[in-house]
């Protein structure tokens, strides 16, 4: 903690609000499964509020649309953009993975940026699961050539080598790639009031550019952080209409407006027309079915670490083994299984890949005994650099002669664009059909399929329970056909709202 006595050294200003209803908040509580016949109703509504920006596409909602929703994700935002006249419209991008959770070529991200804006996307928050900045410099130039504005983003995490002189000095590395603002991302809810206050004043001051908090609800501290940021000078605070808010999502933009309301950091937004949106998403999730466990305070992130979501994941996933009273040592096992790889921050994908393994070494009953390809891949440094120094006897043990690599990691990978062009030539109805195949080839060329009526269109609801009845008849073959073996592939999707993969797709070559 720094000194907390600044306020009177810093200037109120406006608070600017991000409405994260649209992409974050149901990712968050619904499992990314509203549709966009739920938005479009409330589009012109919330165009008239005067958002700093809507958060609408990226992070899950691109591989949820095509998997669950049957929609094409570029349609659903050709959509919103011609709703949204006034309001710009923003996406999540997760660096070298754009929105999927492997590095991609070059020539692919540079590619998507281009048609993301081209789409209507005016503003992308890239971040970089281990903030290794060289995996964000080429999504921050090509954001910015392409006119759109580039937030550099620092994926906020406790350890013991997480402090704000660390990110600090990480937002003055975003500043010279070319970063137009800072966003603090706490995607776990970890970052106390008087954490935000000092490391949002020290941004402003060290830094210099504009600075945006990003905070879940999980621990029950973001309201009190984003007042204490207002404090401190932060220009742009991430919130979701009411009936979308807290627990695992965002604070409530409702709330955060009244809390503002008459003094120097006044939003200008109108609670009114704000409530009415509220109401509409309140009757849009009755038809979902809302998890108790990610809604409230878990406090246990701040003992572990862990998001509130990737809990409950954890403990589904070991339900599904018929385990879940190990669930306690799976929750001391995540630490050291982090530790281990070098104190990675735990956003997509790192969480998944600690979280897996964790799972993976308390069922078998021994530290590593199964080690996971995406857990190789880590150590063989096929994601980037983490944090810290990782496990010398654990690369020993996996890697034996194998020395990890030192380099950016998409230097790796050849151009994928032209290849992939000939691999579905009968499917592409448009330019974008081919980054999406290779962003999730198996995803994408079924969702291809059932657009020409080559398979049968998906059985669709309004509700998270009819999506996971879906999941739940897969995964009974899997089980009719595997006996009561444990079956550690189901492992991969530790995470079901944010992970999936697409076994058989070679992502890096063989080294």
């Amino acid at each position: 903690m720094g000194s907390h006595n600044r306020t009177k050294d810093l200037k109120a200003g406006k608070i600017a609000i991000t409405d994260t209803s649209l992409r974050d908040a149901h990712q968050s509580l619904l499992a990314t499964r509203m549709r966009l016949v739920e938005m479009l109703p409330v589009v012109e509504l919330m165009d008239k509020i005067g958002y700093h920006s809507l958060e609408v596409w990226g992070g899950a909602t691109f591989d949820a649309c095509m998997r669950f929703l049957d929609e094409d994700p570029w349609e659903r935002l050709r959509e919103l953009r011609k709703g949204f006249k006034n309001t710009k419209l923003q996406m999540l991008l997760r660096g070298q993975n754009i929105v999927g959770y492997r590095h991609y070529p070059d020539d692919v991200l540079v590619e998507f940026i281009k048609r993301a804006v081209g789409n209507g996307i005016d503003i992308i928050r890239i971040f970089d699961a281990l903030n290794d900045l060289r995996n964000m410099e080429l999504a921050i130039r090509a954001t910015r050539q392409e006119g759109a504005h580039a937030q550099g983003t620092i994926s906020y995490t406790i350890s013991p080598l997480h402090d704000n002189d660390h990110f600090v000095n990480f937002g003055i590395a975003l500043k010279n790639a070319g970063a137009d603002s800072i966003c603090i991302k706490d995607m776990a809810g970890l970052i106390s009031p008087y954490d935000a206050y000092e490391l949002v004043g020290r941004l402003k001051e060290e830094v210099g550019l504009p600075v945006q908090l990003h905070c879940h609800y999980t621990s029950g501290m973001a309201s009190m952080a984003y007042l204490k940021a207002a404090e401190a000078g932060v220009d742009v605070i991430d919130t979701a209409t009411a009936s979308l808010a807290m627990g695992t999502s965002q604070p409530a933009t409702d709330s955060m407006v009244a809390a503002f309301q008459g003094t120097d950091y006044d939003t200008g937004l109108d609670l009114h027309l704000l409530s009415q949106v509220s109401a509409h998403f309140k009757e849009v999730s009755c038809g979902y079915e809302i998890p108790r466990n990610v809604m409230g305070v878990d406090t246990n992130v701040l003992s572990y670490q862990i998001p509130g979501g990737m809990i409950s994941n954890l403990s589904s996933q070991l339900a599904q083994q018929k385990a879940t009273h190990l669930l306690d040592d799976v929750l001391k096992e995540v630490p050291r299984v982090r530790a281990d790889l070098g104190y990675p921050p735990l956003v997509t994908p790192s969480s998944q890949i600690v979280g897996t393994q964790a799972v993976a070494n308390v069922l078998t009953g021994e530290r590593y005994k199964m080690v996971l390809t995406e857990v190789k891949n880590y150590l063989r440094g096929l994601y980037g650099k983490p944090p810290g120094e990782m496990n010398a006897d654990l690369i020993s043990k996996v890697l034996k002669e194998e020395k990890p690599i030192t380099g950016r990691p998409a230097d790796l990978l050849e151009p994928q664009l032209e290849k992939a062009r000939g691999e579905i030539a009968g499917y592409i109805e448009q330019e974008e059909d081919l980054l999406s195949y290779i962003i999730f080839p198996n995803v994408a060329l079924d969702f291809f399929k059932r657009r020409k009526g080559e398979l049968p269109p998906l059985e669709l609801n309004s509700s998270c329970v009819n999506g996971r009845a879906v999941n739940e008849v897969k995964e009974k073959k899997n089980s009719d056909s595997n006996g009561q073996k444990l079956k550690f592939e189901a492992l991969y999707s530790i995470d079901e709202t944010l992970i999936w993969h697409d076994s058989g797709n070679i992502v890096y070559p063989v080294m």
